[in-house]
């Protein structure tokens, strides 16, 4: 039976890309760190004036990790080293004028990197935690991405994205601190970490403290960002 052109319209699918910007900076009210991100005010329907994710069609002619930095880099001016496929949405209904599968990627953001996000037009950074009420399924998207850093966090090496490629490990505990969402024992996480053998000694200090300087540390290895 021949496909009429009503069915052809009906049964395309289109493909987006979304992105899920994560960086550490201090909570307005309460000083202490925590994960922000940024958030786009939809400018036409569907949902125009809400917040959303940044994101977009994706382009015929770019593959999905290169439409992924564009909108990042459009959205923050950011260019991040780590950026990775984090899930794919793609229910019936998640979009009410057509039939969209979103590919998700996610960016952590280091602090050098961040010192450099640009505010671009409609565009505005939020606690993340404090978000909702976004458009299409974007809560459910922010939910996961939180949920899942926050389990990754605490069995593999991504908390190296935040940081520096020299940090204390004070500074290491405070990323994990910050996104958990809860204190460490200090004396248990030192112990931890260096059991672990994540991390190697550079041989320096940190430099202008009015006490014992700490010692600096790297990554061992190398972690896998931009897939």
């Amino acid at each position: 039976m021949a496909t009429t052109p009503d069915l052809l319209a009906s049964d395309q699918v289109s493909l987006a890309v979304s992105t899920v910007i994560f960086a550490l900076r201090p909570h307005p009210t309460t000083g202490s760190t925590t994960l922000w991100l940024p958030l786009v005010r939809r400018i036409r329907e569907p949902y125009e004036g809400l917040w959303a994710l940044p994101g977009g069609p994706l382009e015929p002619d770019e593959d999905l990790a290169a439409s992924a930095r564009h909108t990042l880099e459009r959205t923050t001016g950011l260019t991040p080293g780590y950026l990775e496929q984090l899930y794919s949405f793609g229910a019936v209904d998640r979009s009410p004028a057509d039939r969209v599968v979103s590919i998700v990627y996610w960016a952590l953001v280091r602090p050098d990197e961040d010192a450099r996000a640009t505010d671009g037009e409609n565009v505005e950074w939020v606690v993340a935690d404090e978000v909702e009420g976004l458009a299409f399924d974007h809560d459910a998207i922010l939910g996961y991405a939180l949920d899942r850093l926050r389990a990754k966090i605490t069995y593999s090496p991504i908390a190296f994205a935040f940081l520096t490629p020299e940090f204390t490990l004070a500074d290491l505990r405070a990323v994990h601190e910050a996104v958990l969402g809860r204190p460490l024992d200090p004396a248990n996480f030192r112990r931890q970490v260096l059991a672990s053998g994540t991390v190697v000694p550079t041989g320096s200090h940190l430099t202008g403290t009015s006490h014992r300087p700490p010692a600096l540390y790297r990554r061992a290895g190398h972690l896998e960002e931009n897939r």
